[in-house]
């Protein structure tokens, strides 16, 4: 699972700005619920070859007893809670605080990796004034400018030193070749995903049992359907002992962030009585950014009337027709109705996200599609598409190449994803286009 960093620090020290450096994004989503503030921001981050999640808090009050200060604390406690490592931001011209004494006595009895970060050190790299910090005793001060970029590379690598990644990335394609369909359910607190599981682990046909998670309490249900191998990788917390698996309904972000990174095949519940919130689309929006395969299902569907059913109709459409390739299920996993036919669509999906593509089918679909066709003019060229080829899976990537490819419209690429998506049957994944325009050979000659 991808490794948790927490940023945190007293208000006003430049969190945010290294947030949003590090993820190279202000489109950060936005836990927006009961319990946590909206300043507290998750996004995905990348250096080299590894990603990481990156929490971004509020300021930091450990000694806040009252009022918003003693929540935003509260959510700062959980945020450093659930990370692998802490990145400690002080503001390296207004000095230590007493502030920044609070939290590093309550850093250091965590003893969980730190990593002192002074920001807003432009030209202070070598200044005796950045000395002060270390009687915070949290070791060597790594001095960086989040808002100009200076000194994040060697905070990122220090951070994530102590956390012995693999040298290699995991590699999607091999997975397929296990014949284990790995699938996270995903949504809210209380959409009931636990009695979908434990509905599913209950059923005669399934195999079933415990396997320690790998970190954090994770924990995968590894089960058999009509031989067809799945793996769960719950997003709830499972019991590991005992006949009945019992469910915990305590929403973590971070965990349903690293569940979903984990899956071959994501399956996003809703509620029918509660709608599709913002939280949902948030799932829904972190699902498509990572490329996995999607089945929704709306539950409790038994317990609302025509009018609210139209209803959640009318908000899928509105909120969720970015999701509009993935099949749609209404259930009620209390009752047990409507439960068998999710498999169809999950192994439909599994299967359709490693599909394979050969390059001559594909580059004639493209020339159909532009005989039907063409992209439009852009001032005097026009876009000239040669031949397309697969440039990956899961999901699945169509990299053409041509010539002026940076003039086609995003409204001719989607002409093209249902052409290809009709072809191939691709229900449930993502597919992503890339353009790839030919180097002029004449361009640098006189």
């Amino acid at each position: 699972m991808k490794p948790v960093m927490a940023l945190v620090g007293r208000p006003n020290v430049g969190k945010s700005t290294l947030f949003n450096r590090l993820t190279k994004s202000r489109d950060a989503i936005v836990a927006d619920f009961a319990g946590l503030t909206r300043d507290r921001h998750y996004g995905n981050a990348r250096h080299g070859q590894h990603e990481f999640i990156v929490i971004d808090t509020g300021g930091f009050e450990p000694t806040a007893e009252t009022g918003i200060y003693m929540e935003m604390a509260k959510q700062t406690r959980q945020a450093v809670a659930e990370a692998d490592v802490v990145v400690f931001v002080v503001d390296a011209r207004a000095g230590v605080s007493a502030q920044d004494h609070d939290i590093a006595n309550f850093l250091r009895k965590l003893g969980k990796p730190t990593v002192l970060a002074a920001n807003k050190a432009e030209g202070m790299q070598d200044s005796a004034h950045l000395a002060e910090f270390y009687e915070l005793g949290l070791g060597e001060v790594e001095p960086v400018s989040a808002s100009h970029g200076q000194g994040v590379r060697n905070l990122v690598e220090k951070a994530l030193e102590p956390l012995n990644l693999p040298e290699e990335p995991e590699d999607g394609a091999s997975e397929a070749e296990t014949g284990v369909i790995k699938l996270a359910v995903a949504g809210r607190p209380n959409v009931g995903k636990s009695t979908l599981i434990n509905t599913w682990l209950g059923e005669e046909r399934l195999v079933a049992f415990d396997l320690p998670g790998t970190t954090r309490d994770a924990i995968s249900v590894p089960f058999e359907r009509n031989g067809q191998r799945f793996e769960l990788i719950d997003t709830a917390g499972l019991r590991r002992k005992g006949k009945v698996f019992e469910a915990i309904e305590k929403f973590s972000v971070v965990k349903t962030l690293q569940a979903i990174e984990s899956a071959n095949v994501v399956l996003l519940l809703l509620d029918a009585t509660q709608g599709v919130t913002d939280q949902d689309a948030h799932i829904a929006g972190y699902i498509l950014e990572s490329g996995r395969a999607v089945v929704l299902a709306i539950n409790k569907w038994d317990a609302v009337d025509e009018y609210e059913r139209e209803t959640v109709r009318r908000q899928i459409e509105a909120r969720l027709a970015f999701l509009k390739f993935a099949d749609l299920h209404l259930i009620s996993a209390k009752k047990r109705q409507g439960i068998g036919p999710l498999w169809g669509s999950i192994a439909q999906a599994y299967k359709a996200a490693f599909t394979k593509m050969t390059t001559p089918v594909l580059t004639r679909l493209l020339h159909e599609a532009v005989q039907f066709q063409q992209p439009k003019r852009s001032g005097m060229f026009r876009p000239k598409l040669r031949y397309a080829h697969q440039g990956g899976q899961n999901p699945p990537v169509i990299v053409v190449h041509g010539n002026s490819l940076e003039h086609v419209t995003d409204a001719y690429k989607r002409f093209l994803e249902g052409r290809f998506r009709k072809e191939f049957n691709l229900v449930g994944t993502p597919l992503r286009i890339e353009m790839r325009t030919s180097k002029n050979p004449y361009a640098d000659k006189e």
